[in-house]
Order: C-alpha cells, then structure tokens, then sequence
C-alpha cells in the first residue's frame, strides 16, 4: 500500500453544486438566485444589521449616558491598608512601581491617597493624588508626599 492508491471512503466526499452551467444541469438561468432585485445582482452583500427594511434595533433602542473623554479614574488607597502594606513588604517608600511589581495595581493605573486610618511610621509616598486628611496624617509622622 502507498500513498498513490490511497482514497476517501465511500460517500464521504461530496461533489460540490455546479451552478450556471447550462438549463440542462438544473441550476442554469437564474442560477438559483431568483428574478431581479439586490440578491440576484452579481456583488451584492447585505448591511450589518439590516432587517429586511425594518428599523434595525440598534436604531430602535434609546441612546443614555455620557462617556467624558477626560475623565481620569483614581484607585483609593486608604492610609491603613497602606501602613499594612508597608509593614507586610517591609518598604518606607511607596511608589507605583512598587505597588506595580506587587501587583497592586496595573499598569498606567493612577491611585489618591485616602485619610482612613493611621500611619504607623515614617512613609515616603509617591502617588498621583492625595486628600487633605491624608497629608497631614504623612506629614505629622514625618513622612513626605510627591505627586507621581
């Protein structure tokens, strides 16, 4: 046995419809496409969504919201689980890259600083924003505060 007499088993491959080839085949004509109109025009294809004329329900459906453009979306971090994370990781200094390569936060993610809380000790903290209550509560322990 070699691969030049191998074959398909029986049945199992059809031929495919040969369409436009003569009234005698069956499918001549109008080549299965019925008289006139956009479907039995050669390089027809139909819209997305198209509904047979119908209002499509994408057109149907009320439009809501509002998405701003220049909204920036801001992770809280509350002073607790800070001073918590500090003591767990062992670390003064608070940085995003530090909570990036913990897997804190992700990439490009922009965090505040929340006053919830006590600090325990000395931070240095870089973040993107802070509150009021947060400073003070750094700032009272000594620590600093840089905007990243």
């Amino acid at each position: 046995m070699g691969l030049h007499n191998l074959t398909p088993a029986e049945g199992s491959v059809k031929s495919g419809k040969r369409i436009a080839r003569g009234q005698g085949s069956g499918r001549g004509g109008t080549s299965t496409r019925g008289h006139k109109g956009a479907k039995s025009r050669s390089g027809y294809s139909r819209k997305r969504a198209f509904e047979g004329g119908q209002m499509p329900l994408q057109m149907r459906l009320p439009k809501r919201g509002f998405k701003n453009p220049n909204n920036i979306t801001y992770i809280g971090l509350n002073l607790d689980w800070l001073s918590a994370y500090a003591e767990k990781f062992n670390q003064t200094d608070i940085t995003p890259e530090s909570l990036y390569t913990n897997g804190i936060i992700k990439k490009g993610d922009k965090f505040k600083i929340l006053g919830r809380g006590e600090v325990s000790k000395k931070l240095n903290i870089t973040a993107h924003a802070i509150s009021e209550s947060a400073k003070t509560a750094i700032e009272g322990k000594g620590g600093s505060f840089t905007l990243a």
